[in-house]
């Protein structure tokens, strides 16, 4: 078998031709559904510098309800949280609040210190709606929420629980950092090869809690490989979604009826609160 290009595996805006179109696509409807919806606070402030910010969409219906924290992706170097909104819709009309966080980006700011602000984004959340929390994401997002569910809470803030996020869907994910570094897309990273593994949860030791990896079965063999490997490791779940890539991977989620999003639904439903 010829080796494996990097490039070609992971530079996922190249491989889908009409990539552009679909992200820009994600702004517009994006845009649309958060000036839309009717029950949101945005803008929630979870730290110190300006992009970390939060939007938290809540069910039309009054009364307790399950929340998910959804994790944008872009490779940890592009997107915020306007770009996601949207993909709210689907747990939204099936009872869960939605959280969607923005971070800070590669190379301004260190990969490591975007994990501690989605920590952070997650423990203000849990401290204000005294709650545990379904950890999802996509792409670079899929990575942050693997590490959200691997996080030793207690150590990160005081009067947390050690399992603020005990179950995590990443969709997509990357889960294996140092494959990605010959790319252009790694070299935005500035890691070390040692750096890269302290930071995927692919060697983290399994954290317990539930995890169900998500990607599409139209995508490179490696995201393939990755979700699968990275699954098994943990003593996780898979899935595949048929024809979709990794960008029409998402769209499910604004389906309230679509399988995935009646599994992510289960998942935060069976979170206690605190």
């Amino acid at each position: 078998m010829p080796p494996m290009n990097p490039e070609e595996e992971y530079n996922n805006r190249a491989r889908v031709a009409d990539s552009a179109a679909i992200i820009a696509r994600w702004l517009s409807d994006a845009a649309a559904f958060r000036a839309a919806w009717p029950r949101k606070r945005l803008d929630i402030r979870y730290g110190d510098t300006e992009p970390e910010l939060l939007d938290l969409f809540l069910p039309e219906t009054d009364g307790p309800c399950p929340l998910a924290l959804f994790i944008h992706g872009g490779y940890w170097q592009a997107l915020d949280r306007t770009a996601a909104s949207h993909f709210a819709r689907g747990l939204l009309l099936r009872g869960v609040a939605v959280a969607v966080p923005s971070y800070g980006l590669c190379p301004q700011v260190p990969l490591a210190t975007i994990v501690e602000q989605m920590r952070r984004a997650a423990a203000v959340l849990c401290l204000t709606t005294r709650q545990r929390m379904l950890a999802m994401g996509h792409s670079a997002g899929g990575h942050l929420s693997a590490m959200l569910l691997a996080s030793d809470f207690p150590a990160f803030a005081a009067g947390l629980p050690k399992d603020v996020v005990p179950a995590a869907l990443p969709i997509s994910g990357v889960f294996e950092i140092e494959p990605v570094l010959p790319t252009g897309i790694g070299r935005g990273l500035n890691l070390t090869p040692e750096a890269a593994r302290a930071l995927s949860p692919r060697w983290l030791p399994p954290p317990g809690g539930v995890l169900h990896a998500v990607v599409g079965g139209a995508e490179s063999a490696e995201f393939l490989r990755q979700t699968h490997d990275f699954s098994a490791a943990w003593g996780g779940t898979a899935e595949e979604i048929p024809g979709a890539n990794h960008f029409t991977v998402l769209d499910p989620l604004t389906d309230p009826d679509h399988p995935l999003t009646a599994r992510a639904a289960g998942m935060a439903r069976r979170l206690a609160s605190l």
